[in-house]
């Protein structure tokens, strides 16, 4: 049986981190659709498990939640298979390392967001400010994660009337005319409540990963293969690459959200993914 060697495979990698669908990497650099979905599985459950690994007892001291939209295999109004629809991915940054903290990819109600904030939760090391949009869900998650220990407010965008039929554009809403800060629990400071991070970070998934971009037929078939692409975009990006602001503030020195949050001490290649993913190593989390 034909083994890829660690530099396809690294390339493999590379490409989709860059945002290259799954036929034109296989174009690229050589090989099989079926061969690049397989490499797709085993580094995004290599990624998603040692995140969860490493990402804990984590110093942060602010948050910021949001959610992500996204579909598999048709949208909710012409889904027709078991499993097709809208997808949500939840994601929450913190503000000041700039690490992706957690993620979750499912549906947006409260059962998921109740999910996600519990598993953001148990990440921490301290007490903790959290900032979030408007979503009722979070409601029950953030209370259920965290009782009353914790500094919570609302970020509540205020919309202009909806256009008129004959005057909508796709993707083009009513106007935000305005921005609430609701204070929900404890005393969170109203100059750091803010959800405008992680929106930017969102807005770096839909850029970087293939499967999110709108009006394309590359949008995912299964929702297992979504999940491990949006693990292996958070693994480059808490971990391989340098993060502009966190460079500049480090004087040059090129910095990834893991160095800042201090869970590693350099910045990673897409060539440590690839070793690391060796089955003997895999329990080594350092």
């Amino acid at each position: 049986m034909n083994k890829l060697s660690d530099s396809k495979r690294a390339a493999i990698l590379r490409c989709l981190i860059e945002g290259s669908s799954i036929r034109s990497t296989a174009r690229i650099v050589g090989c099989a659709k079926g061969t690049v979905l397989k490499l797709l599985v085993d580094a995004g459950e290599f990624c998603a498990f040692y995140q969860d690994r490493v990402l804990r007892d984590l110093p942060c001291t602010r948050l910021e939640a949001d959610e992500v939209w996204s579909f598999v295999g048709a949208k909710k109004k012409n889904a027709k298979r078991a499993g097709d629809g809208d997808v949500w991915t939840h994601t929450c940054l913190d503000p000041d390392s700039k690490l992706m903290v957690s993620w979750l990819v499912g549906d947006r109600g409260a059962e998921a967001a109740t999910e996600f904030m519990c598993d953001v939760a148990s990440r921490m090391a301290g007490r903790i400010q959290i900032s979030t949009d408007g979503h009722n869900a979070y409601e029950v998650a953030v209370r259920a994660a965290w009782g009353w220990k914790v500094d919570w407010a609302q970020v509540i965008k205020q919309y202009s009337n909806p256009v008129a039929p004959e005057d909508r554009r796709r993707y083009s809403p009513a106007s935000c005319t305005g921005i609430k800060k609701v204070r929900k629990i404890g005393n969170p400071d109203p100059e750091l409540v803010s959800t405008s991070l992680v929106e930017r970070s969102n807005l770096h998934l839909r850029m970087s990963v293939r499967r999110f971009t709108r009006l394309t037929n590359a949008f995912s078939k299964k929702i297992e293969n979504h999940a491990h692409a949006v693990a292996l975009a958070f693994m480059a990006y808490n971990f391989v690459t340098p993060h502009g602001t966190l460079t500049k503030a480090n004087g040059g020195i090129k910095t990834t959200p893991a160095m800042a949050a201090g869970i590693s001490d350099h910045p990673w290649k897409v060539e440590d993914i690839v070793a690391r993913m060796d089955p003997d190593r895999l329990l080594q989390v350092k």
